[in-house]
């Protein structure tokens, strides 16, 4: 029982504060401790332990990803739609794209490596940030950049028409290079949220029943020594801890008496806070609550406008930026062109499609070429065969 309190409390993030002598195991104060704001670590507690993270990330990357992309006013055939469509021989455009958009939410940076040939880039690769450090030169702005694999160092020192490395990052107001994840900010509900988790698993390991104390009451005024208190604690962890051992009656010394610690209502309701604490999770993350399946704080009224609006707010705007900046980035080798999504290929956003072409159709002050430029489609009609 004793281990029990103790495993509650680290689940819990609790350390405590001292040790009574009279008891085998009390409740203590302590000090939260909160996973640090590293790339291993919140990969580790959010993406891999977190389902709430994990299907937040895989959602924006994925509905990202699934977006195409195109030329405003060039046609399919152009090469740096085909580079995009075939960046490497090992991936897909999709499968790239995933992992760009991925490595932004969960790092809150990304890392492009172009494999020039002629000058003319041919291959794009995405690095892991946790292996990059960015080299600053003297005026404070990237010279170069540096990756780590394998004990081998390579530089990638950014001169020529295109620099070999385009670093994508999401804003951060306390660093000149380095994007800030959604994952930091929202690191401490992630952390409730696993705690939560951790300390409910450590309740149902002991049956689901709180813990107590062994309080000494001694007659002769003596007090445990410190070897029988680890002793009498080592036995309560072997026999009477897990679910195995629930209901095992207690066989105490003279002088020993058992008092049940009985938790409030308040103190129970887990599912309260971990609700909240993922409610926080999907708000950094900018994942309406109801596409995840929370309950509580549903604002929208179904779930095509909440479907609607997650494409609006969050999945277009990282679509634009991440294109705007590959645009640029190439432009020496394809010229200038901007790369665009295809809002016609997302289907939550088909009734605004139709409400704005049902209004345009009865809007007669409008020439042809005009209603086409309205809706993103080139003014004059191409030719057939074209």
């Amino acid at each position: 029982m004793a281990g029990f309190i103790a495993r509650l409390a680290r689940a819990a993030g609790y350390v405590p504060a001292t040790k009574a002598s009279a008891a085998v195991a009390l409740y203590g104060e302590g000090r939260a401790v909160w996973t640090a704001r590293d790339y291993g670590a919140l990969s580790r507690e959010g993406f891999q332990r977190n389902a709430v993270v994990h299907r937040s990330v895989r959602l924006v990357a994925e509905a990202a990803a699934s977006l195409p992309l195109t030329l405003a006013g060039a046609d399919d055939a152009h090469p740096l739609i085909a580079l995009l469509a075939r960046p490497n021989p090992r991936e897909g455009g999709m499968s790239f794209l995933d992992g760009v958009y991925g490595q932004l939410l969960v790092s809150g940076n990304a890392y492009l490596e172009a494999v020039e040939i002629d000058g003319t880039p041919r291959e794009l690769f995405a690095l892991r940030p946790d292996r990059m450090r960015v080299v600053a030169g003297a005026d404070g702005w990237p010279v170069a950049y540096e990756y780590t694999v394998g004990g081998q160092r390579i530089r990638y020192e950014q001169v020529g028409a295109i620099p070999p490395m385009l670093h994508l990052t999401l804003f951060n107001p306390l660093d000149d290079h380095y994007g800030l994840s959604p994952m930091e900010a929202a690191a401490m509900p992630l952390d409730i949220h696993n705690a939560a988790g951790a300390w409910n698993k450590a309740l149902l390991d002991n049956a689901a029943r709180p813990s107590g104390a062994l309080v000494f009451a001694p007659t002769t005024g003596a007090a445990l020594s410190d070897t029988q208190f680890t002793r009498l604690k080592a036995e309560l962890e072997a026999s009477y801890q897990g679910s195995a051992n629930a209901g095992r009656p207690l066989l105490l010394d003279g002088g020993l008496d058992w008092r049940p610690l009985s938790l409030s209502p308040k103190e129970m309701d887990f599912v309260e806070a971990k609700a909240a604490a993922a409610r926080e999770i999907a708000l950094a993350f900018g994942v309406p609550p109801l596409l995840l399946g929370l309950p509580g704080d549903n604002t929208h009224a179904n779930y095509a406008e909440a479907n609607r609006a997650f494409y609006r707010q969050t999945v277009i705007p990282l679509v634009r930026r991440t294109a705007d900046s590959i645009a640029r980035w190439l432009e020496p080798a394809f010229g200038p062109v901007r790369l665009e999504p295809d809002l016609d290929a997302v289907e939550a956003l088909a009734a605004e499609r139709e409400s704005l072409w049902r209004r345009l159709q009865g809007a007669d002050f409008l020439s042809d070429a005009e209603k086409r430029e309205a809706v993103g489609y080139p003014a004059e009609i191409p030719a057939s065969g074209a």
